[in-house]
């Protein structure tokens, strides 16, 4: 979803989901290098017309935020990420991630432990 954007309009979402409802000014100010504020409005305009983003209003003026809450972006970008690299299947991904088990905490790797469980029992599995 979000990798078909253009750099530049994927950067300013990428700024909205790190940030939350900004001003445009805020957003000029993440940026890694200076647009003007007219080019940023311009982006933001586009981007609430694709769907990506939305506004509202405020004493200080227009919030910008991300249209799709940051849980269906995320499991989008993962979607994306498994069929492009991992031929489709979770569980080649899952096991790329387990391979870095060196960087997971001990409740990181219980959490997903009971993750599995919950994936099984809600299949019928045991």
């Amino acid at each position: 979803m979000l990798s078909k954007l253009p750099p530049r309009e994927r950067q300013i979402v990428d700024i909205l989901y790190e940030l939350g409802p900004v001003l445009v000014a805020e957003i000029c100010e993440a940026l890694p290098d200076q647009l003007s504020g007219s080019a940023v409005r311009a982006m933001l305009k586009r981007l609430e017309d694709k769907g990506y983003v939305q506004r509202s209003e405020s004493p200080r003026g227009f919030l910008y935020s991300p249209a799709v809450s940051d849980t269906v972006a995320k499991k989008s970008a993962l979607s994306e990420i498994v069929r492009v690299f991992f031929n489709g299947s979770p569980a080649n991904a899952a096991s790329a991630l387990l391979g870095m088990s060196e960087k997971l905490k001990e409740d990181e790797l219980d959490e997903l432990e009971q993750m599995i469980a919950r994936a099984r029992a809600a299949k019928g599995g045991k």
